[in-house]
């Protein structure tokens, strides 16, 4: 069933493009688990093959993820915590999981915000313990989007390289993400290092 899920979200961002990608970066910044790593790579393919243009899908992306956690962050800040921790659970986000974001967030606040948009579970969640200690939304935002857009970058030029060397990874996505998770630890050492 996931491999499916995977195919289809790769047809929906070749055939949907910009407004594609817009809409799958923006459930993935949620807590719906669409990995961007199986929706930027393929964009970044689509823009080498030039059907897309590669700042185009960055961009898209960089939005489309801001667009989603400023959905959660909006969510928490209106509802509060009593809502999160009674019916988070149903949605993915269980109270030890709100805790390790929150937490991430009061250690290093706005830096954090950024550095979470480049980490693995963290990155999905950031926008809820933020709209819970209403950190600033202006200042949320513009750092949501700069680590966003460093995201998708990376994601879309290693996409435009490592599958125009091998686009039969297109046509299996299970092997598409085994390769993206390999060949990018580096980068999330990297930020976990920093």
């Amino acid at each position: 069933m996931f491999h499916e899920l995977m195919v289809s979200w790769f047809e929906w961002t070749e055939q949907n493009g910009y407004a594609g990608i817009f809409a799958m970066m923006a459930l993935e910044s949620t807590i719906i688990p669409v990995p961007s790593e199986i929706i930027m790579p393929p964009a970044g393919y689509y823009a080498a093959q030039g059907k897309m243009s590669l700042p185009g899908v960055i961009l898209a992306g960089s939005l489309g993820s801001t667009f989603g956690s400023s959905l959660c962050y909006l969510l928490t800040f209106t509802l509060g915590r009593a809502f999160v921790e009674r019916w988070g659970r149903y949605f993915l986000l269980p109270p030890a999981r709100l805790a390790l974001a929150e937490a991430w967030l009061q250690q290093f606040a706005l830096p954090g915000v950024f550095l979470a948009r480049l980490l693995p579970v963290v990155r999905h969640l950031i926008g809820f313990p933020a709209g819970l200690v209403r950190v600033n939304f202006p200042k949320f935002a513009l750092v949501t989007f700069a680590g966003s857009t460093l995201w998708c970058a990376v994601l879309a030029v290693f996409g435009e390289r490592t599958l125009g060397a091998n686009p039969d990874l297109l046509k299996d996505p299970s092997a598409l993400a085994a390769v993206v998770k390999h060949d990018l630890i580096w980068f999330v050492l990297l930020v976990a290092g920093v």
